[in-house]
Order: structure tokens, then C-alpha cells, then sequence
């Protein structure tokens, strides 16, 4: 009873999502070489198809559409490509409406210059002629906390070793910060440019997990000949149903994913990341999904709290057996919108 009761006391929701998009299509960044064909889409959206100005917006909508799916509840806010006191502003604003509640600050940094190792990620001045650097400890001061952070950027763990150094010194000072993150990649690492992924591969894993795990696991599978891409996006059915494609496939994914985190985690670290609070549980088991896909890509993602290695865990042969199935049967789905998805 006892155990109950604390487990009620520690639930905790992120009220608030600021989604912060440096994008700047069209220019590149000048310590990005790109490889030629390279990845292009964020959120699935081909950000040359269209004028950069609609495209951002576009993006920063579907960004925004595709966390609601995980927390419907939340109120969420977006920049696009962004001046420093525009974010400041953003995130003043947020922790004011969230009050207690979590804010979950997400950062894409596909069009500015990769994080520094003092720990800054890089923004715009007003007219778009320089990069401006923000120290991470000036948004933590913003955001305060609790908070959860993504980071989709090349070279991520600079970020997190200087988050690391301000948790551990508000800790030593006696006041504890209740603050996760997660990252695309270690501090010396850049994100995978092939066309076979998205651009913002973590960011896809993270908040698109099915049609990414079958993307990936399309190109390994036996009926790979058989297939196209296309059907993968048009998976029937909705995520919280399980009598439909889509359902079933979440409902596998979702008990694959907290049995990897049950068998490896502590329990107190498991109680935290995937019981407390919706949007972070979800959260974390598609982080699960990002460190095996971005790892066949040489890209190690990184969380704080850290957790142990999982892509290699037995319990994926579940999903890619379970990934099997939904495939073979995917093109009669499709064209026979009457038919059942047998499991």
C-alpha cells in the first residue's frame, strides 16, 4: 500500500513543450561538409519542396502535431530560427504557465554551427548575417526546473558533459535539479548523413518510433524487394487501438520497449524515467529505439541519467518478428481498407 501511495505522490506531468528550430534551409552551416545525396527530411518533410520560409513553418507545425500524439495535454510553443532573447522569452514563458509542472525544451541545430565544448548552442542575430552563442547555463536559468531536453544536433555531448557540471553543482550547493536529458550524439560524433535516414533521425526515433523502427527495418528485411517506403506512411489505423495495424504495433513496441528498460534499469531509475510522467516514459522507450538504429550508423545517442547499452538486447528480436509480420501483410492492408490486421 505504502509503495502505491509514493508511486502516486511522485507522478508528475510536462505541461508545457518549447520546440526551438534552427534550421536556416538553404544555407549551411559553415562547419558542415555534406555528402551529395544527403539527408534532407525533417519531420518527414522535404524541406527543399517547397519556399524556405513555408517549409519552416511546416516543419515547426508537424514537430509540434507529432509530441501531441504522446501528450495530448501539454501546451506547446515553437521558434523558428530564433534570436537569443526570442528563446529567452519562449522559455520565460513557459516556465510561468507549467508553474511546478516539467517543460520540455527541444533543439534542432541542423542549420547553425555544432555545440562549443564550453557547452553554448548556436542561434541568430536579427537579420540572419551571424551565428549568436547561447551557454547552456543561461537557458537552465530560464527554464529552471524540472525540465527535459533534447538536443538533434552533431556533436550533442558537449551539451550534456556542461549540463552534467551544472546538475552536479546545484547538487553540491544542496539544491537538487530534477533535469533529463537526451542527445543525438556524443561530443566528437556528427549525425549520420545518408539518404536512407532522415535528417532528424533522433528526433524521428523519439517522436515517430513505428514508422521509423519499420523504415529501418524495411531495408533489412527478407521482403525488402517486395516493398516501398510509401506504404509504411500509410499504416492504418490509430496508435490506441489495438484492433487496427497501427494499434497492435504500438501496443508491441510499447511492451518491448519497457521490458528491455525493466531488465536493465535499477528500479528506483526505472520508477523515475518510465512510470512518473507520460511524455518522458514515451520519451525514453523510443530513446531505446534511437540507440539501436543510430548505432548501425556508427552514432551513439546519450541520455543523462545514462543508461546501459540496450541495442543489442534479445527482447528486439520480439519487435523485429512482430516488424515481420505487420510488413508482409502491410500492401493488402493498404489496398483493402475493409481488411483485418491479423496479429
Amino acid at each position: 500500500k505504502n509503495h502505491v501511495l509514493s508511486l502516486r505522490e511522485f507522478k508528475m506531468k510536462t505541461g508545457m513543450v518549447a520546440l526551438v528550430l534552427c534550421l536556416n534551409i538553404s544555407v549551411d552551416p559553415p562547419d558542415v561538409i555534406k555528402i551529395s545525396p544527403c539527408a534532407r527530411l525533417e519531420c518527414w518533410i522535404d524541406p527543399f519542396s517547397m519556399a524556405p520560409p513555408k517549409a519552416l513553418e511546416a516543419i515547426g507545425k508537424a514537430l509540434s502535431l507529432q509530441y501531441e500524439r504522446w501528450q495530448p495535454k501539454a501546451r506547446y510553443k515553437y521558434q523558428l530560427d530564433p534570436t537569443v532573447e526570442e528563446v529567452k522569452k519562449l522559455c520565460n514563458t513557459c516556465r510561468k504557465f507549467a508553474k511546478t509542472e516539467r517543460v520540455l525544451f527541444h533543439y534542432n541545430g541542423h542549420g547553425v554551427p555544432k555545440p562549443t565544448a564550453n557547452g553554448e548552442i548556436w542561434l541568430f542575430n536579427r537579420s540572419y548575417t551571424q551565428y549568436i552563442p547561447l551557454p547552456i547555463s543561461e537557458l537552465d536559468s530560464w527554464l529552471k526546473s524540472p525540465s527535459i531536453y533534447v538536443f538533434d544536433c552533431s556533436a550533442a555531448g558537449n551539451i550534456v558533459n556542461d549540463f552534467i557540471e551544472l546538475i552536479d553543482a546545484s547538487a553540491s550547493s544542496g539544491a537538487a535539479k530534477d533535469c533529463i536529458l537526451l542527445a543525438a550524439c556524443e561530443a566528437h560524433e556528427t549525425l549520420p548523413q545518408s539518404v536512407e535516414f532522415p535528417a532528424d533521425i533522433f528526433t524521428s526515433c523519439l517522436t515517430t518510433p513505428i514508422q521509423m523502427a519499420l523504415r529501418w527495418f524495411c531495408k533489412r528485411s527478407l521482403l525488402r524487394e517486395s516493398l516501398d517506403y510509401s506504404l509504411i506512411d500509410k499504416i492504418p489505423g490509430r496508435p490506441n487501438d489495438r484492433k487496427t495495424l497501427l494499434g497492435e504495433l504500438n501496443w508491441i513496441f510499447t511492451a518491448v520497449t519497457d521490458t528491455i528498460a525493466w531488465n536493465v534499469l535499477p528500479r528506483d531509475l526505472f520508477q523515475r524515467l518510465f512510470r512518473q510522467d507520460l511524455l518522458v516514459a514515451s520519451l525514453f522507450r523510443n530513446f531505446l529505439l534511437a540507440e539501436r538504429i543510430m548505432r548501425s550508423a556508427n552514432c551513439s545517442p546519450i541520455s543523462y541519467p545514462m543508461l546501459p547499452p540496450t541495442h543489442q538486447h534479445h527482447m528486439w528480436d520480439a519487435w523485429d518478428m512482430a516488424a515481420e509480420i505487420c510488413l508482409s501483410q502491410l500492401p493488402s492492408l493498404v489496398d483493402d481498407s475493409s481488411a483485418e490486421f491479423q496479429p
